[in-house]
């Protein structure tokens, strides 16, 4: 059993409330989790204002108390955790030390250019399907291997993900993501907590600031 994605924190707004209580009644729903409409892609989005980020936490410390205090097994994987591992095992003591370097020296004459180097760097070791998505899947599948007997009561909170603005969008993760769980059969419902605003449709503004990114499959609550 993984150990509880947030601390506790202040309370949560009208709205995230009731996008939590959706999710949770959608969870234990008597015919098995319902987060989505589709039979083979057990997905779904919740999406919290990043100014938010307390209260997110505490709700879903609150829910996943009631979810295991019924029996099911939470797993808690968190974005910023697991890129902060894929950064330490790429830096062999110089990483951070080239970064620095490079930074001092492209930010003189071209904040632009230190930004974008930066991206180039992280985003080499976060994109693609053998990125973070291919740990996501990893730590989500031992869980579920280690615990077959919660098979039908079983959900994954992917949080943290505001670690990875401006390395990387959202809808590339779900998207290698789903990829994984195809290959491995994985069928364990998945809800990735995201910092930032819903537009029109299944449209979403990544921590407030990306342009909207549109071409999202799994159901947004509430």
């Amino acid at each position: 059993m993984t150990e509880p994605l947030f601390p506790a924190a202040g309370g949560e707004s009208t709205q995230l409330k009731r996008a939590l209580t959706a999710l949770r009644g959608d969870l234990i729903h008597e015919d098995g989790p319902q987060i989505s409409a589709m039979r083979n892609y057990r997905y779904a989005i919740l999406p919290y204002a990043p100014g938010e980020e307390f209260a997110l936490r505490r709700g879903i410390n609150t829910l996943t108390t009631t979810l295991r205090s019924e029996g099911w097994l939470v797993i808690s994987v968190s974005l910023q955790k697991l890129l902060m591992e894929r950064i330490r095992a790429e830096d062999s003591g110089r990483f951070f030390a080239q970064m620095a370097a490079r930074e001092e020296m492209f930010h003189s004459f071209s904040k632009d250019k230190t930004l974008n180097d930066l991206k180039s760097k992280i985003a080499r070791l976060v994109e693609g399907e053998d990125g973070l998505a291919a740990d996501v899947s990893r730590l989500i599948q031992q869980q579920a291997q280690t615990h077959p007997d919660h098979a039908d009561r079983m959900v994954a909170f992917i949080g943290r993900a505001g670690a990875l603005y401006p390395f990387f969008r959202i809808s590339a993760l779900l998207r290698y993501l789903d990829t994984h769980s195809q290959r491995s059969r994985l069928r364990v419902p998945m809800v990735l907590l995201y910092p930032g605003s819903r537009g029109e449709g299944h449209a979403l503004r990544f921590m407030d600031e990306l342009p909207p990114t549109t071409d999202y499959r799994p159901r947004i609550y509430p």
